[in-house]
């Protein structure tokens, strides 16, 4: 970020309700999909199935050698191991700002633990806090910031069986709508088979379809040429300009049949010149006098 913090920054989003709640929809059903979380970099190998619900049993943990025991029995010691030996020095001036490591991000764990069960002491939170990348949070206060951390979804979670009925009170299932939250029920998909290829392939599809149509080919229209370059067009057009051009050509030439022809007739017309144009002027001057226009004070002379 350019320059220091501002007051009058747009520090907050409007967003419509219930398109918050279909988010966070997204990101719960995505947790329950192997290939989404092992693609947010999570290690999963040893698993045993997801979503990965414990008993309420687990709600009693108050050590955290208890706690690391069951992630390590529910095979999420790689996962931790991998987040173990990410922390590193964060580069840049942020280490000098409260923030000196960065670390990935370990499993998520989700409890329904009310609060008067958190204030006698039977609360994860403690057991948990210590781990090196887990994370804690109550099913009533889930957000996307926690079950898709950078925008990414699938984050590798662990659920309490108290958690998972609260899931289906909160965000309802596609028999019924939700209970908590009024008005709301989960987005339903448009296609009940996404296989687009597959659709399209089967023989319902193909035997309706209408025949492949070959492209029409279309002939090269004829290129137009330029007729003062191109001799043959201007023959096509005019048979005579060629002559005029071979005629014009060899009027340069000298002592050529052509340029004799020329001197002939700009001769001719010399002696013409020499011998009518005396006449003719005075045939012109004549005329002028014949027929000229007395002034105005002449004609109104006259009239009188």
């Amino acid at each position: 970020m350019f320059n220091p913090t501002k007051t009058w920054r747009r520090w907050h989003r409007k967003t419509n309700v219930t398109q918050k709640r279909h988010a966070l929809a997204a990101a719960i059903s995505a947790t329950g999909v192997p290939a989404l979380v092992m693609a947010r970099g999570h290690q999963i190998d040893s698993v045993p199935e997801l979503p990965l619900v414990v008993s309420d049993a687990a709600n009693k943990i108050e050590k955290t050698k208890d706690a690391v025991a069951l992630l390590c029995g529910l095979g999420i010691d790689a996962d931790l191991e991998k987040v173990k030996e990410s922390k590193k020095i964060r580069a840049g001036r942020g280490k000098a700002r409260n923030r000196r490591y960065v670390m990935r991000k370990g499993p998520l764990i989700v409890h329904n633990l009310d609060k008067e069960t958190e204030s006698a002491g039977a609360s994860l939170a403690k057991s948990f806090r210590n781990i090196p990348g887990v994370d804690i949070c109550h099913v009533d206060r889930l957000n996307l910031l926690q079950l898709a951390p950078g925008g990414a979804f699938g984050r590798l979670v662990v659920y309490t069986e108290g958690a998972v009925k609260r899931l289906a009170q909160l965000y309802g299932t596609y028999k019924g709508g939700s209970v908590l939250k009024k008005g709301y029920t989960l987005p339903r998909s448009v296609m009940t088979n996404t296989d687009i290829s597959r659709i399209i392939n089967s023989n319902e599809i193909q035997s309706v379809l209408c025949a492949k149509k070959e492209p029409k080919v279309v002939k090269a229209s004829r290129q137009r040429k330029n007729p003062l370059k191109n001799a043959s067009v201007l023959g096509r057009l005019s048979p005579w300009a060629l002559t005029v051009k071979k005629l014009g050509a060899k009027a340069h030439v000298r002592g050529s049949a052509v340029q004799k022809m020329l001197e002939k007739k700009s001769k001719r017309n010399a002696d013409a010149a020499k011998k009518w144009g005396n006449k003719s002027r005075e045939f012109y001057k004549q005329l002028q006098s014949a027929y000229a226009v007395a002034p105005k004070e002449e004609q109104v002379e006259e009239e009188e």
